[in-house]
């Protein structure tokens, strides 16, 4: 499958005739073919489909979390040269992660005994980062998270830990911001808050973001629309 993404200026990701399959018992199960497609350089994109068509899939191997069965995934950082996700070694993929991706998890994947704070903090010492904390605590405070730098992620309701996790995701300036249904346990009203903030926050920081979602309205709002199908 091969979808048509306009681009604008510098691409951030090319993908180029990628697939995934699982083995399922005795059978592979492919979840994606083929697929190819480029997105620009800051560009809000929404990842849709059913259930089971590869998009978390797809976001993981962005991430380097997965490794593809055929193709290539070319990222592009800002400033930097491209890289080759598809053919990084665990130990590079690992860093390739800690320095240019932050990923937004359906279910937060917050460190339950570091405080707000600490966990914001957290890929800021992984990356030896530490000068970028006070625009990393202007973002909380953007978020509506000043009230809570030394709350533990237990103590939060889900709309509260999603900001946090947004916070967490942007505080290195990663190039490219995953997010997996980011919105997908929260309430009408927090879906479109949490939205709002994630979409504004990510291109004030120049990312290019991929959102893999179901709510047709979040998909609206995107820059650009990548359609999966199920593969026969």
């Amino acid at each position: 499958m091969s979808t048509d993404l306009p681009t604008d200026g510098r691409d951030a990701v090319e993908v180029r005739s990628l697939g995934k399959r699982y083995r399922d018992g005795t059978q592979d199960r492919v979840v994606l073919h083929e697929l190819s497609f480029t997105a620009p350089a800051g560009a809000v994109v929404a990842v849709c489909g059913p259930s089971g068509v590869g998009k978390s899939s797809l976001l993981n191997l962005l991430a380097g979390l997965l490794t593809p069965d055929s193709g290539q995934i070319l990222v592009t950082p800002a400033g930097g040269s491209v890289i080759a996700v598809h053919e990084l070694a665990p130990a590079q993929a690992t860093l390739y992660r800690r320095r240019h991706v932050g990923y937004v998890f359906q279910f937060f994947n917050l460190v339950p005994t570091l405080t707000v704070a600490e966990n914001v903090r957290l890929p800021l010492v992984l990356n030896g980062l530490q000068s970028q904390w006070p625009a990393a605590c202007e973002r909380l405070l953007a978020l509506g998270m000043g009230d809570h730098l030394d709350s533990f992620p237990e103590t939060l309701s889900g709309g509260e830990r999603q900001r946090v996790a947004i916070a967490r995701a942007l505080a290195h300036s990663p190039s490219l911001v995953l997010a997996d249904e980011p919105t997908g346990n929260l309430d009408a009203m927090n879906t479109r808050r949490v939205a709002d903030l994630l979409f504004a926050q990510a291109r004030a920081a120049g990312a290019t973001l991929f959102i893999a979602t179901h709510d047709a309205a979040l998909a609206a709002a995107a820059d650009l629309r990548l359609d999966l199908d199920r593969v026969p």
